[in-house]
């Protein structure tokens, strides 16, 4: 039989109690077919062999040979190159063959970090590239399925939102660097990275009330996208820019990195003092985004344009953020039914006597002429039939 994997076809049967598994390299699957056919063909003549398996690479070789050349190209290197750091460094499980690694052997890895006293989250950035990598593997056809690998409960979330005190204590003790980046978190909602990869180049002045930014980096393709300044933006990096001889190019926030501009590393030492001086309650950088979105929200931004600024690839992830109020929701409703209903704002109703003798005065019911109803109906020219 042949099935899809990706975008690959692959085929399998059994012969002569053995099974057979290998991919066609090919998207067709009338293609798949005849390949399969050619093979079952070929045993059957005793021209082939049972083909022997291939060899699976250990977690360690496949790294080096395929993960690390490829992770290398994306935006997310950083992220991989920390994790695989972790897992080859335990060489129980980066010996392990891709196909030997279970949930068991996962365990032990799991234990092992923990009697080093980290805490959950940084386990389970290792045990993401992990799972990643894993799957990596059957996508390109090194493995035929990959394990479920569970995470620790009790993560410290990203999602914490910095009340306005606990950001005013915060940026008062921060240093001026990490003020200026946490500062331009806060009123943005960039992502840490895509902060970092600021250029001059991406900047315009004259645009908006306060200038404007150009977003070229990020998760996704959702994530390019051109954000307004606020003031207090304006003001930081319009003073960078200053102090540094006004420059047409170049990193707003140089570094003496591989990469020329700052990093986590670069502010991970100077945010933590931070924390310990102003008396606030961890967090990490990555909340200011949160913050900035869970603050927008509550302006009474909608979905899609809070989407456009976070530069999310999915309304649905805007939605968390957006909490409509009870006084949205009947105004929108009133609007709504306003519409359905017909209603003119210049039909009035007119009082009609309902019996003989009785004053206009004091009307004891309402008579609506067939003209104020749409559209008229049988029901109005005598015609109850349901037909």
């Amino acid at each position: 039989m042949t099935y899809k994997r990706g975008n690959i076809y692959w085929y399998k049967f059994v012969w002569r109690g053995k099974l057979i598994r290998e991919s066609t390299k090919q998207g067709n699957d009338k293609v798949a077919r005849q390949m399969e056919a050619a093979h079952k063909t070929s045993l059957a003549k005793g021209e082939v062999g049972i083909r022997d398996r291939k060899t699976i690479p250990t977690l360690a070789e496949f790294f080096e040979t395929r993960i690390e050349l490829w992770a290398s190209r994306r935006p997310s290197w950083m992220w991989y190159r920390a994790g695989m750091r972790a897992l080859l460094r335990y060489r129980p499980l980066a010996s392990l063959a891709l196909n030997e690694i279970r949930a068991e052997r996962v365990g032990d890895f799991v234990a092992h970090r923990q009697s080093e006293h980290l805490e959950a989250g940084s386990i389970n950035s290792s045990l993401r590239v992990l799972r990643r990598v894993l799957r990596l593997a059957v996508e390109w056809g090194v493995l035929e399925s990959a394990p479920i690998i569970e995470l620790l409960p009790g993560e410290r979330r990203r999602e914490r939102v910095v009340s306005v005190e606990e950001e005013r204590r915060y940026l008062a003790v921060a240093s001026p660097l990490l003020a200026s980046v946490s500062a331009v978190l806060a009123d943005t909602g960039l992502r840490p990275d895509e902060c970092h990869r600021m250029r001059w180049e991406e900047i315009t002045w004259d645009n908006g009330r306060n200038g404007t930014f150009l977003v070229t980096h990020g998760k996704t393709a959702a994530a390019r996208r051109a954000l307004p300044m606020t003031t207090r933006v304006r003001t930081i990096l319009e003073t960078r820019w200053i102090m540094a001889n006004r420059p047409e190019e170049g990193w707003v926030w140089p570094s003496a990195t591989n990469t020329g501009h700052i990093s986590h590393s670069t502010l991970k030492k100077q945010h933590k003092r931070a924390l310990k001086f102003s008396g606030v309650r961890p967090f990490v950088l990555y909340s200011l985004r949160h913050t900035f979105l869970t603050r927008l929200g509550e302006s009474g931004c909608d979905a899609w344009t809070l989407a456009k600024i976070a530069g999310h690839s999915s309304v649905a992830i805007s939605g968390r953020y957006v909490h409509p109020s009870e006084d949205a929701i009947l105004s929108a409703i009133s609007r709504v039914s306003g519409h359905n209903s017909g209603h003119n704002p210049n039909f009035k109703l007119t009082a009609t006597p309902t019996r003989e003798g009785a004053s206009s005065d004091e009307p004891r019911g309402w008579v609506v002429s067939a003209a104020g109803l749409e559209p008229a109906t049988h029901a109005l020219k005598g015609h109850c039939s349901t037909n």
